[in-house]
């Protein structure tokens, strides 16, 4: 089991002062996100990767725009990302769609009943989600996939305005610390209480916050895949564990039987 806490959770109506105004739908939130131009540095950045596309890409039509979170409305597993890639969801729109981080993560989501196929090429390509909604922390391409600590600060209203509306959110699966650490913030910016010590990040760290289990896993990034950090049997691993923790309906492994799908609890 993981580190429990039995504080609050996350508030389902009304936010402290300060907290960006409710919206109505995802559909509302996803236009005031593409329409986003908060980060100088950033808008430049996605904009011009967008004029000066790949050789392999000459042919396609840039989104260049910020990229609003995908999925099941009514999801109860969130998987929150960096940031979108230079030439994946700058490219398609879409998160984790068109290289190979999202090779990997479609992979999983599909292996463990999320997602009805195992791919995600563009916008137009069949993929649905069930019972899972992606985001990330920083909604723009970042340079060297770095975004500013004050970019990420900037986009947390969105995080918070999705967690608003994802109201049947049960588990988390955060990929990197950086999105570990954001999740975290946003759920102190809505006035949910966190553990202390506060929770750090881990690859199969589970923390229990009361309601909504949080799960760590190193990002699918070519860093961390090509060079055995982050292998394919231990991604799949977390996302087993969340379907375990979701229900045992969900994974369709499970006649197989559930030894070792859990991850280990780590709060440190």
């Amino acid at each position: 089991m993981g580190t429990r806490h039995r504080g609050r959770g996350v508030p389902r109506r009304g936010v402290r002062r300060g907290a960006p105004p409710p919206h109505q739908t995802l559909a509302e939130l996803a236009r005031e996100i593409e329409a986003c131009r908060r980060c100088p540095r950033l808008v430049a950045y996605r904009e011009a990767v967008a004029r000066q596309r790949r050789p392999r890409y000459r042919d396609w039509k840039y989104w260049g725009r910020p990229v609003p979170g995908f999925g099941d409305a009514k999801a109860r597993l969130l998987v929150v990302g960096l940031a979108p890639a230079a030439h994946g969801a700058n490219r398609t729109g879409r998160m984790f769609t068109g290289d190979r981080s999202g090779d990997w993560l479609y992979r999983a989501l599909y292996t463990t009943g999320f997602a009805n196929q195992p791919l995600s090429l563009h916008r137009q390509d069949g993929l649905k989600l069930r019972d899972a909604y992606i985001t990330a922390a920083v909604r723009c391409a970042p340079p060297g996939n770095r975004p500013a600590p004050e970019e990420v600060a900037r986009c947390r209203d969105f995080l918070v305005a999705e967690l608003q509306l994802l109201r049947n959110v049960r588990v988390v699966v955060a990929l990197g610390h950086l999105a570990f650490r954001a999740y975290l913030a946003a759920r102190e910016r809505m006035g949910a209480a966190l553990p202390s010590p506060r929770p750090r990040f881990a690859h199969g760290a589970h923390v229990d916050l009361g309601g909504v289990h949080l799960l760590g896993s190193y990002h699918p990034s070519q860093q961390n895949t090509f060079t055995g950090k982050l292998t394919r049997a231990a991604f799949h691993r977390v996302f087993r564990a969340a379907a375990k923790l979701l229900g045992a309906g969900r994974d369709p492994r499970r006649r197989r039987g559930n030894r070792g799908l859990g991850v280990h609890s780590r709060h440190r």
